[in-house]
């Protein structure tokens, strides 16, 4: 099976992106599936039903989402729908949504799982223990993880706990594509962060000038998700039976 991931959507640029390419790139590379992680489509924060539905238009087949996945308060009810969208597991149960979805491909079933990191993120539930419940209870041919998290160590941590037991852990949240893109020793494609979709000359999708004011006066600055300017998508293509990832980077 072919996954083609597109790592974290940030804002109207991000979306744009998307729209101009991913069914190119769908063709291009053969992919069943692209999983798209929009937690930041709303303006760099969350997602709505509207954008959700523009997404799945522009042909993303699944949303994962992340941190920012409750942002939204639109989302709660569609979240708790039959819907190719899910927010991280290890999120508590009284949480609107799930984590985890085994859809059909081809008459396979591709079992898609959502985690979020610890590590200087909300204390929320043991990632590691919660996707190892999923992995037993969920009767599955492959399974993906996008893996929500901040650290390098964490994220790292998760690829070798699962290696061999998925086929596939990507990392999303840090908005930097990284270049250790590997089959790890027990078969399974790994990469830290597939990268941001986005607005290209700022920081994380944001206006650059306004983090590095920060960074210099340790005052709060309004955050702006820039509707117009260059854009970059990121992302990874994986052959799960030939077990090959490769980095997708796409910049105007």
């Amino acid at each position: 099976m072919r996954i083609l991931f597109i790592g974290d959507v940030v804002g109207k640029i991000g979306r744009r992106m998307v729209r101009d390419h991913l069914l190119k790139l769908k063709k291009e590379h053969g992919a069943q599936i692209a999983i798209v992680n929009g937690e930041n489509a709303a303006h760099g924060k969350g997602i709505t039903e509207k954008i959700y539905k523009e997404l799945l238009g522009y042909g993303a087949d699944f949303i994962t989402l992340g941190n920012h996945a409750f942002a939204k308060s639109d989302v709660y009810e569609l979240l708790d729908r039959d819907i190719n969208m899910i927010r991280p597991l290890n999120y508590p149960g009284s949480a609107p949504g799930r984590g985890h979805k085994t859809i059909n491909i081809n008459n396979k079933k591709l079992l898609i799982v959502n985690l979020q990191g610890r590590s200087f993120m909300p204390a929320i539930d043991c990632p590691f223990k919660a996707v190892d419940k999923v992995l037993e209870e969920n009767e599955h041919d492959y399974a993906f993880v996008d893996f929500h998290s901040e650290t390098t160590s964490e994220s790292l941590a998760m690829g070798y706990y699962l290696d061999g037991r998925v086929d596939a852990v990507v990392g999303t949240h840090t908005h930097v594509q990284t270049n250790d893109e590997q089959i790890l020793p027990g078969r399974t494609a790994y990469i830290t962060d597939a990268g941001m979709t986005g607005f290209k000359e700022g920081i994380l999708g944001i206006r650059k000038e306004e983090v590095i004011e920060r960074f210099l006066n340790q005052l709060p600055v309004r955050h702006d998700v820039p509707d117009e300017g260059k854009g970059i998508l990121s992302g990874v293509i994986i052959d799960t039976d030939y077990k090959k990832i490769e980095k997708i980077k796409i910049t105007e």
